[in-house]
């Protein structure tokens, strides 16, 4: 029923297949797809890779996933999209690791740059985002801007239009899916708790310790985004 991927672009050939089964009717309407784990043991992938097609077929309106329960044919298909075979971008856990490895060393040459008005700027920020928990749009906004403030420390245009465009790449479809059912006033909570740290570690002028905030910040993010559909996402405030 499912056969085993070569690696390039492997959350797109998952999807491909599960689509394909579903529009010959091998997988029927209505029907719940095996958990993640099972599913990436047959396409020997990672739980990540399947979370990722998944999020593409709801795109397309081929599943409904049902957090807490798991994830279902649609019995009433939208129009067929193929929204893969039109869009060449990258998955959204394959960003969030894009940007730890690079906003890790930026971090760090920001802690040695630092200046007093940047800091200032800094918080504001951070101020901003305290009173905007609520909001998610507000407070994605103040999370692209404390990113971009922090590459904007070093004083290299290209870096910091660089850091805006790869931290732009979240407004795909495929990432707003993933991040309706992950992100929430908690989660950005989380993430302001680990901005702070990575602030005072720039403050601090600690180059290591600001490249270790950053790294467990991006790396806590994805985790977050990597939880199972099939159970309720974790509280962890």
């Amino acid at each position: 029923m499912f056969v085993a991927l070569e690696p390039r672009r492997l959350y797109r050939q998952v999807a491909e297949q599960i689509r394909a089964l579903i529009e010959t009717g091998e997988l029927k309407p209505g029907s719940r797809l095996p958990p993640e784990r099972e599913l990436a043991d047959r396409f020997s992938v990672s739980r990540p890779t399947v979370r990722e097609a998944l999020i593409v077929l709801e795109v397309e309106g081929h599943i409904q996933i049902r957090m807490g329960s798991g994830v279902y044919i649609s019995s009433r298909p939208g129009p067929t999209l193929h929204a893969i075979d039109d869009d060449d971008s990258e998955g959204p856990l394959e960003i969030l690791q894009a940007r730890c490895l690079i906003e890790s060393g930026i971090a760090e040459e920001a802690a040695r740059l630092a200046t007093a008005e940047s800091l200032i700027r800094i918080d504001a920020i951070l101020d901003r985002m305290e009173g905007a928990l609520d909001d998610g749009a507000v407070a994605l906004a103040c999370d692209r801007d404390f990113h971009t403030a922090i590459a904007d420390i070093i004083g290299n245009s290209a870096l910091k239009h660089f850091t805006g465009l790869i931290y732009d790449s979240r407004m795909s479809p495929y990432f707003k899916k993933l991040a309706s059912y992950f992100e929430g006033p908690h989660t950005w909570k989380l993430a302001l708790e680990e901005h702070r740290i990575i602030r005072n570690a720039i403050a601090a002028r600690d180059p290591d310790g600001a490249r270790e905030a950053m790294r467990r910040h991006l790396t806590l993010a994805q985790r977050r985004f990597s939880e199972s559909f099939e159970e309720e996402p974790t509280r962890e405030d």
